[in-house]
């Protein structure tokens, strides 16, 4: 539910430099190439602002004047229609729908194992979700490798979904077979050099692959 905030004149978006969810309401900004200020939030010590205006105290929480916003999903399609170029859903209903219900699964079946990764702090928790998780990856092999990207020929709320994940990999440890890899690589390549998903990245997110590739060399 919306609420009522304090007025403010700039864009806003609360956001914790390595979470996920909050990196890809930043890959929709940089899309849609709007100005606005990040307010960086750590995990512990939350602002008081943020409880009013979200409830929950999560990140992201969008904030637009008037209207303060703090689910990731509605904070994309928010975006998407409030700055309608260039547009990030497909333009058919059909395809609408698809889009929303891979978005969906997404959410419900990688979430929590990428949880489970990043905060359990038992080993074979995280090894069992990681394995779980490559294997949705692995699924998503040939679709990868049917289009520039996942849903054909424009990049779309399912990419900015997804790269997030594939950025994140490397320091997960998870890894796949050799011909999955290129197909994997080409296509998070593709999108990793977009100026959006640059434009998108934190230090904390940048230091992410440069501490696995300095472990490789």
């Amino acid at each position: 539910m919306a609420i009522i905030t304090n007025k403010r004149s700039v864009m806003t978006l609360y956001s914790g430099a390595t979470d996920i969810l909050s990196h890809r309401a930043r890959i929709v900004l940089a899309e849609k190439g709007v100005s606005y200020e990040v307010i960086n939030i750590e995990a512990h010590g939350k602002p008081e602002d943020l409880l009013e205006l979200n409830p929950y105290g999560t990140v992201p929480t969008l904030v637009d004047r008037e209207l303060a916003l703090y689910e990731t999903n509605i904070i994309s399609e928010y975006l998407d229609e409030r700055f309608p170029h260039p547009p990030l859903m497909p333009v058919y209903p059909v395809a609408r729908a698809k889009a929303r219900l891979i978005i969906y699964r997404f959410d419900r079946e990688w979430m929590p194992l990428i949880r489970k990764i990043e905060t359990s702090k038992n080993n074979d928790v995280v090894r069992a979700a990681s394995k779980e998780l490559a294997s949705y990856i692995s699924q998503l092999v040939p679709l990868f490798n049917a289009g520039p990207y996942f849903m054909g020929d424009e990049f779309t709320l399912v990419d900015c979904c997804i790269a997030p994940v594939l950025w994140r990999l490397p320091a997960w440890g998870i890894t796949f077979s050799a011909a999955e890899t290129k197909v994997i690589n080409k296509y998070a390549e593709r999108v990793f050099e977009r100026d959006s998903f640059q434009a998108s990245l934190t230090e904390a997110e940048q230091e992410l692959r440069k501490l696995v590739n300095s472990e490789i060399a």
